[in-house]
Protein backbone atom coordinates (compact mmCIF):
# COMPACT_ATOMS: atom_id res chain seq x y z
CA UNK A 1 0.00 0.00 0.00
CA UNK A 2 3.11 2.28 0.75
CA UNK A 3 4.39 2.00 -2.74
CA UNK A 4 0.48 2.98 -4.09
CA UNK A 5 -0.01 6.02 -1.57
CA UNK A 6 3.51 6.92 -3.02
CA UNK A 7 3.42 7.21 -6.64
CA UNK A 8 0.10 8.90 -6.57
CA UNK A 9 1.23 11.79 -4.12
CA UNK A 10 4.57 11.73 -7.11
CA UNK A 11 1.64 12.18 -9.68
CA UNK A 12 0.20 14.79 -7.80
CA UNK A 13 3.07 16.32 -7.33
CA UNK A 14 4.12 16.69 -10.81
CA UNK A 15 0.62 17.70 -11.67
CA UNK A 16 0.86 20.67 -9.51
CA UNK A 17 4.13 21.37 -10.16
CA UNK A 18 3.23 21.56 -14.23
CA UNK A 19 0.73 23.71 -13.51
CA UNK A 20 2.48 25.73 -11.36
CA UNK A 21 5.02 26.19 -14.54
CA UNK A 22 2.45 26.99 -16.80
CA UNK A 23 1.36 30.03 -14.79
CA UNK A 24 4.28 31.09 -14.22
CA UNK A 25 5.24 30.54 -17.79
CA UNK A 26 2.17 32.42 -19.68
CA UNK A 27 0.69 34.43 -16.81
CA UNK A 28 0.68 38.42 -17.37
CA UNK A 29 3.28 40.74 -15.42
CA UNK A 30 1.22 43.23 -13.32
CA UNK A 31 4.08 45.65 -13.88
CA UNK A 32 5.28 44.70 -17.15
CA UNK A 33 7.14 47.68 -19.33
CA UNK A 34 5.15 48.84 -21.80
CA UNK A 35 7.22 49.27 -24.65
CA UNK A 36 5.93 52.82 -26.90
CA UNK A 37 3.75 52.13 -29.73
CA UNK A 38 5.89 53.11 -32.99
CA UNK A 39 4.08 55.68 -35.16
CA UNK A 40 4.00 56.38 -38.89
CA UNK A 41 6.60 58.73 -38.38
CA UNK A 42 9.11 56.38 -36.42
CA UNK A 43 8.86 53.82 -39.01
CA UNK A 44 9.29 56.26 -41.90
CA UNK A 45 12.72 57.35 -40.14
CA UNK A 46 13.87 53.92 -40.24
CA UNK A 47 13.70 53.43 -43.52
CA UNK A 48 15.01 56.18 -44.31
CA UNK A 49 18.47 55.18 -42.64
CA UNK A 50 17.69 52.02 -44.07
CA UNK A 51 17.47 53.35 -47.47
CA UNK A 52 20.75 55.87 -46.75
CA UNK A 53 22.88 53.03 -45.59
CA UNK A 54 21.81 50.88 -49.17
CA UNK A 55 22.66 54.45 -51.11
CA UNK A 56 26.30 54.04 -49.09
CA UNK A 57 26.38 50.56 -49.68
CA UNK A 58 25.83 50.47 -53.14
CA UNK A 59 28.44 53.87 -54.15
CA UNK A 60 31.15 51.73 -52.15
CA UNK A 61 30.40 48.54 -54.01
CA UNK A 62 30.34 50.82 -57.59
CA UNK A 63 33.93 52.17 -56.48
CA UNK A 64 35.28 48.63 -55.04
CA UNK A 65 34.33 47.89 -59.32
CA UNK A 66 31.70 45.45 -58.06
CA UNK A 67 28.82 47.07 -59.89
CA UNK A 68 28.94 47.93 -63.69
CA UNK A 69 27.58 51.81 -64.29
CA UNK A 70 24.79 51.12 -65.59
CA UNK A 71 23.59 49.02 -62.75
CA UNK A 72 24.67 51.74 -60.26
CA UNK A 73 22.83 53.77 -62.30
CA UNK A 74 19.79 52.35 -62.14
CA UNK A 75 19.76 51.00 -58.59
CA UNK A 76 21.15 54.85 -57.59
CA UNK A 77 18.09 56.19 -59.35
CA UNK A 78 15.42 53.60 -57.37
CA UNK A 79 17.37 54.17 -53.94
CA UNK A 80 16.54 58.18 -54.73
CA UNK A 81 13.21 57.75 -55.55
CA UNK A 82 12.23 55.63 -52.78
CA UNK A 83 14.38 58.13 -50.87
CA UNK A 84 12.34 60.91 -51.84
CA UNK A 85 9.06 59.26 -51.10
CA UNK A 86 9.75 58.65 -47.60
CA UNK A 87 11.17 62.32 -47.03
CA UNK A 88 7.98 63.40 -48.47
CA UNK A 89 5.65 61.48 -46.55
CA UNK A 90 7.67 62.27 -43.16
CA UNK A 91 7.39 66.41 -44.04
CA UNK A 92 3.88 65.71 -45.15
CA UNK A 93 2.88 63.80 -41.40
CA UNK A 94 4.99 66.70 -39.48
CA UNK A 95 3.50 69.53 -41.64
CA UNK A 96 0.05 67.88 -40.59
CA UNK A 97 1.36 67.52 -36.91
CA UNK A 98 2.29 70.99 -36.55
CA UNK A 99 -0.94 71.94 -37.72
CA UNK A 100 -3.11 69.89 -35.63
CA UNK A 101 -0.71 71.20 -32.55
CA UNK A 102 -1.63 74.80 -33.70
CA UNK A 103 -5.06 74.14 -33.97
CA UNK A 104 -5.24 72.54 -30.30
CA UNK A 105 -3.38 75.51 -29.25
CA UNK A 106 -5.74 78.37 -30.68
CA UNK A 107 -8.88 76.52 -29.83
CA UNK A 108 -7.61 76.44 -26.21
CA UNK A 109 -6.85 80.81 -26.08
Amino acid sequence: MGAVMSSSMGVILGGVMAIALFLYTFWPEKHAIVQRQKTRLDFLEELKEQIYANLRDLNFEYQAGKYPQEDYTAQREILEKEAANVLAEMDQIQGSGIREQGSVRASRA
